[in-house]
């Protein structure tokens, strides 16, 4: 944005402070009006022909701004991702460890991205890793359900779970 002494266009279309249109007049008539009411000539709108100048107090815009932004920051929710391993030969007692991991991660809020890592010849059996993945999500039926379905990366299948919305 141009403020003041930085707008060198022959004429401006200018707007008051309290969003009366003023006309349309030179920049140095215009930033004399500005000065006189103690405030700042901002370009609002450069590309209009001619462009839109408004007469205001830039600092105090500027701070509420900030402020604004703040407060919107304030209100947002930052969704975690919590990850979780599972191997190809996994044992019942180690799945059902994770699974209650993953249970309780769901449970609190977060998303869980599953992971399987082919190492060397079980990249051939790749559909065992599907099957592993959809007991995995069925056993967190009840606290998640799948965001995103098994799909293999690379040496990895990924998959993502979401938490139930609770009513």
């Amino acid at each position: 944005m141009q403020l003041n002494e930085e707008i060198r266009d022959k004429e401006l279309r200018v707007v008051s402070e309290t969003g009366e249109q003023l006309g349309i007049m030179s920049s140095k008539d215009a930033l004399k009006i500005a000065e006189s009411r103690s405030l700042d000539l901002v370009k609002i709108a450069p590309h209009a022909v001619p462009p839109v100048c408004k007469i205001m107090d830039y600092g105090k815009y500027c701070f509420e701004q900030s402020k604004r932004e703040k407060e919107a920051k304030k209100h947002q929710k930052v969704v975690e991702i919590k990850e979780i391993r599972l191997s190809l030969n996994i044992d019942t007692h180690d799945f059902d460890t994770k699974a209650n991991h993953a249970k309780r991660f769901l449970s609190e809020g977060y998303k869980v991205k599953v992971s399987i890592r082919f190492r060397g010849r079980e990249m051939a059996h790749a559909e065992n890793g599907k099957t592993i993945m959809t007991r995995f999500a069925q056993s967190c039926e009840e606290f998640g359900s799948v965001e995103k379905d098994a799909k293999m990366d690379a040496r990895s299948m990924l998959m993502f779970l979401a938490p139930k919305v609770s009513k």
